[in-house]
């Protein structure tokens, strides 16, 4: 039988001080009775009105099974659901019994190099539980609540064997609104909204966002390494239940084993949106010096030029003459770069000779401009391989790598994610990864990637405008986002207006922004061209101003004294009306709409907390950047 609850406590008690015990949000409930045990685990408490979500790790005497819920306000967030893992050697899903439990307060500050924000302070609960099953093998439950989320993990000792897969699942409320993506290897699938029990049966990917009564909640993961396999969320329709399945059938252990954090980003809309807790849940930076890692804008030319582009070297260089033109700190030179010397020898010495790449990087040095270039994964999968490449990447100059291709989040491909890290970090190259996995916590231990792409972006010919409208609240909320915006040419293939995609730019937040535009397309548009030239990839602050998923989404993001503002919509032309809440005192609003011949500016000034409203066209949208006002100031362009 489980060691009873206020026995429990009382142990703990013996070895904390008082005032934790008596006092702090991590706790066993009384007056539970013996059938199930509940422990509570909820954040640190705050000044602020605002409810914080409560876990509660519930364990049934007879099954012996764990589950877990979540509320917020009392409201329910997640319905009682599965918890448990299945090694080779114990099956941890049932029969077990508790053993004891110890407390904790989380209590770190960082500072990244990309993200919402670039100073943040993690500020969390942490209750470790330890359990056991009647053959003696032990399971400890590690769970952990903050004001924006819940998470919990598995720590095993060595000596259980390989992992055959987890019990762990989400129920919802089968009538929640879902916004969820058809899991891809690539993580490229649209999103789509449902309610929980109405999504087609299937496979999901692990950034699923439901509404209910508690707020909002966007399932996700962090801490994945090499070390496990990845998740993505199995579902059958008719149910609200959201059951966690890994890339592999078996996943090798060697020694102790901590699995990712399962978690559950939870608030209002506003909260989620701004949220790092997949960030803050990961262990700290490895790069000991990061002066190097520099976000800025990008002039992308894939979308630009193709292929064609990427086999000339007078291509090349004009394209880095327009991004010093613009003051646009890097260009990326995509794929056909080296694809016509696939037949160099690369066991001679000398082999990196017969590129252009090292002009092409002198010539862009003495224009002020870095290059990032891009390589496939499979030029990169040995240590071999990287031993010749990224050595020779930094001798040349080159400032950051795109790598693409990886298309799995499997252990094996993960463990390759392992060794890259390091050594693009010792060779001092910023990482742009593409076709690969989504954010999860890697920004905060690798901070030379500065984005991932993992989502349906511009490249794709069948987004929708609420699809677009999604992002800022699905797959933008756990990490930068490498959409590639700005591709004005396409018109027929993107479903928003000129402003929305001006807009973009600041909706959606990557490390290293990259803009997919012709520079006739620019020149075509000084309006766009010009704010390109003053939006920034590192920000102070991020703040939701008004949005609903799959229908609008207004950001402002701040860098230094001044607010950038982005705007997307889905649906009808109509006067969308846009609350200031950027702070007090007053301000010069510059924004960029659609006009009936083409973009055009307005300029007001404002205080905080005023709306303002904008006249946005079918899946249109604006963009806008607000400045401190007084006499004298005429524009937040600088």
């Amino acid at each position: 039988m489980a060691v009873p609850i206020r026995t429990a406590v009382a142990a703990l008690c013996a070895g904390l001080a008082a005032t934790l015990c008596l006092t702090g949000p991590a706790r066993a409930d009384q007056n539970v009775g013996s059938r199930p045990h509940i422990w509570a685990v909820s954040g640190p408490e705050r000044a602020a009105a605002a409810p914080e979500p409560r876990a509660r790790v519930s364990l049934d005497d007879t099954t012996g099974t764990l589950s877990l819920s979540v509320t917020r306000g009392g409201r329910t967030v997640i319905e009682p659901s599965p918890v448990g893992i299945v090694t080779e050697q114990a099956d941890f899903s049932q029969h077990l019994r508790f053993l004891h439990r110890k407390d904790r307060v989380v209590d770190e500050r960082y500072r990244t190099k990309s993200g919402k924000r670039l100073d943040r302070r993690v500020h969390m609960n942490e209750s470790r539980m330890s359990f056991a099953t009647p053959a003696g093998a032990r399971l400890d439950l590690v769970v952990r609540a903050s004001a924006d989320g819940v998470a919990y993990r598995y720590v095993l000792p060595a000596g259980y064997g390989d992992v055959l897969g987890e019990t762990s699942a989400f129920n919802l409320p089968p009538d929640a609104s879902a916004w969820l993506s058809t899991y891809r290897v690539d993580n490229e699938g649209p999103f789509a909204q449902y309610t929980a029990a109405t999504a087609p049966t299937g496979e999901y990917s692990d950034q699923a966002l439901f509404a209910t009564d508690g707020g909002y909640t966007l399932l996700a993961e962090s801490d994945l390494t090499g070390a496990y396999s990845g998740a993505r969320l199995a579902h059958d329709q008719g149910t609200g239940s959201y059951r966690i399945k890994l890339a592999d059938d078996r996943v090798h252990t060697d020694g102790q084993l901590a699995t990712p954090w399962r978690a559950m980003v939870t608030g209002d809309l506003a909260t989620v949106t701004r949220s790092t807790f997949t960030d803050d849940l990961a262990p700290g930076s490895k790069v000991a010096n990061s002066s190097w890692i520099r976000p800025g804008t990008v002039l992308w030319t894939w979308l630009a030029g193709g292929k064609e582009a990427g086999q000339s070297l007078a291509a090349q260089k004009a394209y880095v003459d327009y991004a010093a033109e613009r003051g646009w700190p890097y260009e990326a030179v995509d794929a056909g770069w080296y694809f016509k010397s696939d037949a160099w020898d690369t066991t001679d010495p000398n082999w990196q000779t017969d590129s252009w790449m090292p002009q092409l990087v002198d010539y862009a040095r003495a224009k002020g401009v870095g290059i990032i270039v891009w390589i496939h994964q499979r030029d990169l999968d040995t240590p071999e391989e990287r031993a010749q490449w990224l050595p020779t990447l930094e001798r040349w100059g080159v400032k950051g790598v795109k790598i693409d291709f990886m298309n799995s989040e499997a252990q094996s491909m993960l463990q390759w994610y392992d060794a890259i890290l390091p050594e693009t970090a010792a060779h001092h190259l910023m990482v742009d990864f593409h076709g690969s996995t989504i954010p999860k916590g890697i920004q905060r231990t690798w901070p030379q990637v500065m984005s991932l792409e993992g989502v349906g972006g511009e490249e794709k010919r069948t987004n929708t405008a609420a699809h677009l409208t999604t992002l800022p609240f699905t797959r933008n909320v756990i990490g930068s986002m490498d959409f590639t915006p700005g591709a004005f040419q396409r018109v027929g293939l993107r479903p928003n207006s000129d402003a929305a995609e001006v807009g973009l730019t600041v909706a959606y937040e990557s490390g290293l922004q990259m803009f997919a535009g012709t520079p006739e397309s620019y020149d075509a548009r000084p309006l766009a061209r010009a704010y390109f030239d003053q939006v920034p990839a590192a920000w102070d602050d991020t703040r939701l101003l008004a949005g609903q998923p799959g229908q609008d989404a207004v950001l402002a993001r701040r860098s230094g004294d001044r607010w950038f503002l982005g705007g997307v919509y889905a649906g009808a032309a109509h006067t969308a009306t846009v609350p200031l809440s950027i702070g007090s005192g007053r301000w010069l609003v510059e924004t960029i709409r659609d006009g009936a011949d083409g973009l055009v500016q307005d300029h007001q000034v404002l205080r905080g907390g005023d709306k303002f409203d904008v006249d946005v066209v079918a899946n249109g949208g604006f963009a806008g950047i607000a400045c401190p006002w007084h006499p004298g100031v005429t524009t937040c362009y600088r």
